[in-house]
C-alpha cells in the first residue's frame, strides 16, 4: 500500500484530538491512520512536557510546534532522499544553467559525473534551489518563431497523488502536456499510466481538442519505454 503524505495540518489535527484527552485508538480510528502513526507524532509533544488535558493551545500555536518538531513537513530538502546527491553539484550546475537547458545539465551530470536521480527530481530541485524566473528563463533559450501548424511539443510532469476510491490506495497522477509552438495553445490530459495505450490516447484526444495534428512533434521528458513507439518501425513509425 502507498503509504499516506502527511501535511502539517493533519499533524496538528491528531495533535489536538490526542490534547484533549482522546485515547490514541479513538484518535486512529477517527482521523483513519494507525496507531504508530499517532505515537510517532505525539511523542515531542510529550517530550515537550505537554499532556491531555493541560492548558489549550490554539490550531496556529499546534502548527508551529509542528513545524519546529517535522522540519521535514515544511522545507523540502529535509525530505527529498535526492537533495543531498544533487547539491554537491551545485556550483557546476549554476554554472551550466547559463548555456544549457535543465534537461541538458541533467544528462550531462549523469553521463559525466555518475548523477543516479531522475529528470523529474532534478527538476524540482532547480525550481526549488535557484530563482524560478531566472531558471525558467534559462531552461528555455530563444527559438526562431515557429510558423502555424509546424510543431507541437510534448511532455511529461508529475502532479501530485490522488486517492483512488475503488482500488482504495493513493496513486501516482501524471500530466500529459502538448502544446502548439506558434500560439502557444495548450492540452493537458491527466494519466494514471505512462504507456503505449495511455500515449496513443493522448494524442487522439489532443488532435480532438486542437482539430487537427502539426506537422512534426518534438518531445521532453518522455519514459524511455515510449522512444521504442518513436523509432523506425515503432507505433509511430508504422
Amino acid at each position: 500500500m502507498t503509504r499516506r503524505a502527511f501535511h502539517v495540518s493533519d499533524i496538528v489535527e491528531i495533535l489536538m484530538h490526542w490534547h484533549a484527552g482522546r485515547r490514541m485508538a479513538v484518535v486512529a480510528r477517527s482521523l483513519g491512520v494507525d496507531r504508530g502513526t499517532v505515537s510517532k507524532y505525539v511523542a515531542p509533544a510529550k517530550a515537550a512536557g505537554l499532556a491531555p488535558g493541560g492548558p489549550p493551545l490554539s490550531r496556529s500555536q499546534w502548527a508551529a510546534l509542528v513545524r519546529e518538531w517535522f522540519p521535514e513537513l515544511v522545507d523540502p530538502r529535509h525530505r527529498s532522499p535526492t537533495h543531498d546527491a544533487i547539491n554537491a553539484h551545485r556550483a557546476q550546475i549554476a554554472e551550466m544553467l547559463r548555456t544549457n537547458t535543465v534537461t541538458t545539465v541533467h544528462q550531462r551530470l549523469r553521463d559525466e559525473r555518475g548523477l543516479r536521480v531522475g529528470l523529474t527530481s532534478f527538476r524540482r530541485y532547480v525550481w526549488r534551489e535557484f530563482p524560478e524566473d531566472r531558471a525558467r528563463q534559462l531552461a528555455t533559450p530563444p527559438r526562431p518563431e515557429v510558423p502555424p501548424g509546424e510543431e507541437g511539443q510534448i511532455d511529461y510532469e508529475f502532479l501530485g497523488t490522488w486517492f483512488d476510491p475503488a482500488l482504495e490506495r493513493l496513486r501516482r497522477v501524471w500530466a500529459f502536456v502538448m502544446v502548439l509552438a506558434h500560439s502557444r495553445h495548450m492540452f493537458v490530459r491527466p494519466v494514471l499510466k505512462m504507456d503505449s495505450r495511455a500515449w496513443v490516447a493522448a494524442h487522439v484526444a489532443a488532435f480532438s481538442f486542437f482539430g487537427g495534428a502539426p506537422r512534426r512533434l518534438v518531445t521532453e521528458n518522455v519514459p524511455r519505454h515510449i522512444f521504442g513507439l518513436l523509432l523506425p518501425g515503432g507505433l509511430c513509425g508504422r
